[in-house]
């Protein structure tokens, strides 16, 4: 591949005009692999809810390449030593970060896969583009992997207060509408410094810092924990679940051949490391193979199959019920009654359609962000902040769920 200098700027909706200041970023950006990211919706199924949250996880890795550009030129006005192989392998890694997401983001690791997350799909996809690049990625690779000596590179990758969160709070709220969740990035990246190898944020930064977590907390409950966003994820993820076991029979579902592979088979960890084909399948899986296989699923025969597929295209999603207090199986047992009884189907279709579980939202874990006060001590922010108590910023809240057809009977 060519090395020469390839300027390139991108309009981003969010930050403006980005300058692309690595000769070999755009090679990358242009590989198939990346590009996969812009058939990946970055919030999923939330656009059911918020018409415009309809960008995509190339749009996020775009605009966290931009975040890490800033963020490195911050660190060296502040005297911090950065090597232009430093800088040149930090941008690297951070717009390779989501590069295995599968379709609607989410829905494939808790579906048709097993034990699978996105982020070691990531490091495959990564060692296989530095094999492709000659080695371009190794540096890059070493920082993702937090094997490198400079740990504040790993942060700025990785951690509570890394481009990754910055840009996804900003540019979510941005396609969402969602005004609470807006943060002041700049001020944020402003306010960075390394400290003992550790990444710091200036004590003049520390309400940026609060307005920060208070907005991740805020955005996970409107947008990515919203109760119809859940309902709509969880019928997703229960429509690839029908459609395997479907398959688990011997009959071939209506799939792009990629689906096929993963709906007939069982795919753990192992199986994406030890065999290329598996990776190779899975990066040529993108949204529309979900929206086409469910348009022809919405025909077949099978009831449930065919009802989860045309709900979702309809967007006629499930009740969900939230609370604190866990669902006992009484609770999901009279559900399940009233649809056996109000539908006519049995116990096993029944079964299938009302479930329950949980979501969880800790804003903040301790040690996570340290300030550095005008005295030179790191104090974390949980303690150095003087209007949110520890207790708020770190307890981790637990609501239940129990979701079912919408058009039963509720409970009075």
């Amino acid at each position: 591949m060519s090395t020469s200098n390839r300027h390139k700027i991108l309009n981003d909706p969010v930050y403006g005009f980005v300058t692309l200041r690595h000769s070999r970023a755009l090679e990358l950006m242009d590989h198939p692999y990346v590009q996969r990211l812009r058939r990946i919706s970055q919030l999923g199924l939330s656009h059911l809810v918020y018409p415009g949250a309809v960008h995509n996880r190339f749009h996020h890795a775009v605009g966290c390449l931009f975040l890490m550009q800033q963020a490195i030129n911050t660190l060296r006005e502040k005297g911090v030593e950065i090597t232009c192989e430093e800088d040149e392998a930090v941008c690297f890694a951070i717009l390779l970060h989501d590069i295995g997401h599968g379709p609607f983001s989410h829905a494939l690791e808790h579906s048709i896969v097993t034990g699978v997350h996105h982020e070691d799909i990531s490091m495959l996809i990564m060692k296989r583009l530095n094999e492709e690049f000659d080695g371009l990625l190794t540096l890059a690779i070493k920082i993702f992997e937090d094997n490198y000596h400079k740990k504040f590179l790993h942060q700025l990758v990785s951690s509570q207060l890394d481009m990754d969160r910055l840009d996804y709070l900003a540019r979510d709220s941005f396609y969402s509408g969602v005004t609470e969740g807006k943060v002041g990035s700049e001020r944020i990246i402003k306010m960075l410094a390394v400290d003992g190898d550790q990444l710091v944020i200036e004590e003049k930064g520390i309400y940026s810092i609060e307005k920060f977590i208070v907005a991740r907390r805020l955005m996970y409950w409107q947008v990515y924990l919203h109760r119809t966003v859940l309902s709509a994820e969880h019928m997703l993820m229960l429509t690839l679940k029908r459609a395997k076991e479907i398959s688990r029979t011997g009959e071939v579902l209506f799939a792009s051949p990629s689906l096929c592979t993963f709906l007939q088979n069982d795919f753990n960890k192992d199986s994406f490391a030890n065999n290329a084909g598996v990776l190779d399948k899975f990066c040529d899986l993108d949204d529309s193979d979900i929206y086409n296989a469910m348009k022809a699923w919405r025909l077949h025969p099978d009831s449930v199959l065919s009802e989860l597929s045309s709900r979702l295209l309809d967007r006629r999603l499930f009740r969900i019920e939230l609370r604190t207090d866990p669902f006992s199986n009484e609770d999901k047992e009279e559900r399940v009654k009233t649809l056996m009884s109000d539908w006519g189907v049995d116990r096993e279709v029944a079964n299938f359609y009302v479930t329950s579980g949980q979501v969880k939202n800790q804003p903040y874990k301790e040690n996570g962000i340290l300030i550095k006060t005008k005295d030179g001590e790191l104090i974390d922010f949980a303690k150095a902040n003087d209007n949110l108590t520890i207790e708020s910023l770190t307890r981790n809240v637990v609501k239940s769920f129990l979701c079912y057809p919408k058009d039963m009977p509720a409970r009075s």
